[in-house]
C-alpha cells in the first residue's frame, strides 16, 4: 500500500513526529510512506486545510496513493475538506478505537487526525497505536463481524451517492481557481512523488500544464 502524509500549515512543525510514528508502524507491514509535507511552518508552499482536501483528492483520484493520513488542529477541517471531493472517504480519529472502527466498518481511503487538540504527553504513542489499528489488518472486515455484509452494502450505497452528488475530478481541476490549484501542488516533493506514481494520465498531463 502507498500511503501519503499531508500536513497543513498550523501543524506543520509536527510533521517529523507524525512521519516517524507512521513509518515506524507501517514499514514492517510492507507499506510505503510518501511525505508530501508541509515539513515545517517555514515551508515556501503553505497549505491550508482546504488545500489539504484538494491534494488528498488529487492523489487518490489519480491513484498515486492508496491511502492518505492527514489532519489539522482538530482534524475536523481536514476531514470536511477531503470529503467535499469525489473519490474520497475520509474519517476522523482521536484514538485507536476510532481508527480501528473506521478501518473495519467504513473502509475509507483517508483519515484526519487532531494534531493540536489533546496532542500532549504520550502523543507519539497514541499516533503509533492509531496507525497500528488502522493498518494492521485488511480494511472492511466488519465490526462486529456478523454485520460485515450490511456494512459493505452501506459503503457501496454511499459511494454510489457520492458519484451523483460530486463532479468528476477532471471537471473540478479545470473549474477550480488555477492559482489555488497551482499553490496546492507546488510542494517541495510533489512532482517527485506524484508523477512517478500517478496512474491516470489525463490528470498527470493537466497538472504538468498547470505547473509549467
Amino acid at each position: 500500500m502507498k500511503i501519503a502524509l499531508i500536513n497543513e500549515n498550523s501543524q506543520a512543525a509536527k510533521n517529523g513526529i507524525i512521519y516517524e510514528a507512521l513509518t515506524k508502524v507501517v514499514g514492517s507491514m510492507g507499506h510505503e510512506v510518501m511525505n508530501y509535507g508541509m515539513y515545517s511552518a517555514e515551508d515556501e508552499t503553505q497549505l491550508t486545510y482546504v488545500q489539504v482536501g484538494l491534494l488528498t483528492a488529487i492523489l487518490l483520484n489519480a491513484k498515486a496513493v492508496d491511502f492518505v493520513v492527514t489532519g489539522c488542529g482538530t482534524g475536523m477541517g481536514a476531514m470536511l475538506a477531503a470529503n467535499s471531493f469525489p473519490g474520497v472517504v475520509c474519517g476522523h480519529a482521536q484514538d485507536p478505537v476510532d481508527a480501528f472502527t473506521f478501518s473495519q466498518i467504513n473502509a475509507g481511503n483517508a483519515l484526519a487526525l487532531p494534531f493540536a487538540k489533546g496532542f500532549g504527553w504520550g502523543s507519539e504513542l497514541n499516533l503509533q497505536y492509531i496507525f497500528e489499528k488502522l493498518f494492521s489488518q485488511e480494511m472492511g472486515q466488519g465490526y462486529p463481524k456478523e454485520r460485515a455484509q450490511i456494512m459493505a452494502k452501506n459503503r457501496s450505497i454511499l459511494n454510489d451517492v457520492k458519484k451523483i452528488t460530486h463532479k468528476d475530478m477532471m471537471t473540478i481541476l479545470k473549474e477550480i481557481d488555477q492559482d489555488f490549484l497551482k499553490r496546492t501542488i507546488s510542494g517541495e516533493r510533489f512532482q517527485e512523488y506524484f508523477f512517478a506514481n500517478c496512474q491516470v494520465e489525463e490528470i498527470a498531463a493537466y497538472l504538468k500544464a498547470v505547473l509549467a
